[in-house]
């Protein structure tokens, strides 16, 4: 039998950007207001196709976040989040995402650039309850990198980078609570805390509370994988 010609499809290549830090004590993530169609008008997060073909993909990750939100990715460590690629994600044809992940403490106010007509940070809690929808695929996509936020403070020392250079355990608490939306008990996280070597080590003095007894004062310790890990607890 004669043998069928073949092509590739036509697939565009994409980056979105998922940008997630502390505010107030709560999880915000990083949005822009869409200026172009489609979804004029709507949030999204930062992000947009491949400049041309020789562009690296971690490359255009941090030149979206640069003309999107004035922001330079160059200072955040971005690792990949995954792949998007489902039929019908975008109506402009078929287009597969790179998602890449951000968390960082004290990320400044964003300012809406080429695409964008609008910049912000936002409750990750809205998204994931549905009350802000966003263009696209975004929730999902901000679903999976709060979920992998998440799953790297049960594992890794992250919590202690949105803390000040001296810290208490409540505070370092309000972190974990924050990310993980869940309220935890006190004595139970102190002794898992304490119960990871070289995780946090005493900084003293003490830090003085306006009743009660001193707060203890910690620092962050030498160990950047925690072992064993501090796991959420269940819901």
């Amino acid at each position: 039998m004669p043998k069928q010609s073949w092509s590739p499809p036509a697939v565009l290549l994409a980056v979105d950007l998922v940008i997630l830090t502390l505010r107030a004590g709560e999880l915000h993530v990083l949005l822009v207001e869409r200026g172009v169609e489609p979804y004029l008008g709507r949030r999204a997060l930062p992000g947009g196709f491949l400049n041309n073909a020789e562009e690296d993909i971690l490359a255009a990750a941090h030149r979206e976040l640069r003309e999107e939100a004035d922001l330079d990715g160059t200072s955040l460590y971005l690792e990949q989040l995954g792949a998007y690629g489902t039929p019908g994600r975008d109506p402009r044809g078929r287009v597969v995402s790179i998602a890449y992940l951000a968390i960082a403490p004290g990320l400044p106010e964003p300012v809406a650039g080429t695409d964008a007509s609008g910049a912000s940070w936002q409750p990750v809690d809205a998204v994931i309850a549905g009350r802000l929808r966003l263009a696209f695929d975004h929730d999902q996509i901000v679903a999976d990198g709060v979920e992998r936020a998440r799953a790297k403070l049960e594992h890794t020392s992250l919590a202690t980078a949105f803390c000040g250079d001296t810290f208490t355990i409540a505070e370092l608490q309000q972190v974990y609570e924050a990310v993980w939306g869940v309220g935890l008990d006190p004595r139970n996280f102190y002794r898992k805390v304490q119960g990871v070597p070289g995780f946090i080590a005493e900084a003293g003095p003490d830090r003085r509370t306006t009743k009660g007894r001193p707060a203890r004062l910690f620092r962050a310790g030498v160990r950047r994988t925690l072992q064993p890990p501090i796991t959420r607890p269940d819901l």
